[in-house]
């Protein structure tokens, strides 16, 4: 059984504590997922987090903020039972992260939709040219009568092909850069939105390369002020960032669980393999590493909900251990496996191909340590 003990750090209040060991209940009850069909399986577990209420926290009501603790708690809650559901709860939120923080009235309406599972979102901000560097990004909306017209090109883009609501980020023009940069909602239905690939990786999530042939979005579909959208998508990754490290401590966690079950049962030399000192060390640094993430996330994921504007530092560090130590622990479940830990069935097989991506979506772990870097020497 995974640890639970950090539930008693003063960091949560007996809410959060209630809804992590319910949501625990309804993932050892309907988790993991089927995932021979990832597009199903992604709208099935949407829907179903919705229809049970766990969709909640990826939205925000009207004039309140976002609960990171809670949000923090649920992913590493779903991550610890399937990352697939992990996936669906996360994409939700981040979707419609924008909205929640900078949408009108009307915007929020798409946000009852995907808070019930209702409706899939996506946030689309790389582009083939443009990763890391968001302020590089070239999909163009122009100014018409009545609206814009948008055209280029996103890649990597999550729930992309199945997504019924993209929140787009494209240039306006408006500066040089960064500031040049503007928000949209976007339905999938439109005209000229074209699916170019899906994109197979290496923990099979939904993911889409497309491309915008001259699509046409009325005056309402800007999210916020023209040339805001650099920042707003900054503000929307200081919230889901520290959730990304919280997912990877998921990860770690069962990581940790499955290397302990096997340790102990597993005879070598005549004795457990757990009585081994060196197979001892393993474990202790193992647990040592994801205490030390759980309390970098929890402490990012406080100082947000006590008020804070931005947690640029903390979530930043937040994410960077908390991934990078994740890949440690699953590397290290792996080896103490041996050769069961590379075959396809085991779980310690299917983290050690979950964890990758989160060194480098949201913010590749050299980035984190730019933005730590940069926060430091700002400061002094």
């Amino acid at each position: 059984m995974a640890d639970r003990s950090y539930l008693d750090w003063p960091f949560f209040e007996n809410r959060h504590r209630d809804w992590a060991q319910a949501l625990d209940a309804w993932c050892a009850a309907n988790l993991p997922v089927d995932h021979s069909d990832v597009d199903g399986a992604c709208r099935q577990l949407v829907a179903d987090l919705g229809r049970d209420g766990w969709l909640d926290p990826t939205g925000t009501d009207q004039g309140t903020a976002f609960d990171l603790r809670t949000l923090c708690l649920s992913r590493e809650t779903l991550a610890r039972h399937d990352g697939l559901a992990d996936f669906a709860f996360a994409m939700q939120g981040l979707g419609m992260g924008t909205v929640s923080l900078f949408g009108s009235d009307d915007q929020r309406a798409w946000l009852a939709k995907t808070r019930a599972g209702a409706a899939i979102s996506a946030f689309a901000l790389t582009e083939p040219g443009s990763g890391s560097d968001v302020a590089n990004s070239t999909l163009t909306a122009t100014k018409v009568p009545g609206g814009w017209r948008l055209n280029g090109e996103k890649t990597y883009i999550s729930n992309g092909g199945i997504a019924d609501v993209y929140t787009l980020f494209a240039r306006t023009g408006e500066a040089p850069g960064a500031r040049g940069l503007s928000a949209f909602l976007m339905p999938a239905t439109v005209e000229g939105f074209e699916i170019l690939e899906r994109i197979e990786v290496v923990a099979p999530h939904p993911l889409a390369h497309f491309r915008l042939n001259d699509v046409f979005l009325p005056d309402d579909a800007l999210i916020g002020t023209a040339g805001a959208g650099f920042k707003q998508a900054m503000a929307v990754l200081d919230v889901f960032r520290s959730s990304v490290g919280a997912a990877a401590l998921g990860f770690a966690r069962r990581a940790l669980d499955e290397a302990l079950a096997r340790v102990k049962n597993r005879q070598l030399f005549g004795a457990p393999l757990g009585d081994l000192q060196m197979v001892q060390g393993h474990l202790s640094d193992m647990a040592l590493g994801i205490d030390a993430s759980a309390l970098l996330v929890y402490r990012a994921a406080w100082t947000r909900d006590m008020g804070a504007a931005r947690i640029t530092r903390e979530a930043a560090m937040a994410k960077l251990h908390a991934t990078e130590t994740a890949q440690q622990v699953i590397d290290t479940a792996v080896q103490l496996f041996g050769g069961d830990g590379v075959r396809k069935g085991f779980i310690v097989e299917s983290l050690y191909r979950e964890i990758r991506a989160l060194r480098i979506y949201e913010g590749a772990s050299d980035v984190q340590r730019v933005v730590i870097a940069r926060q430091l020497l700002g400061a002094n």
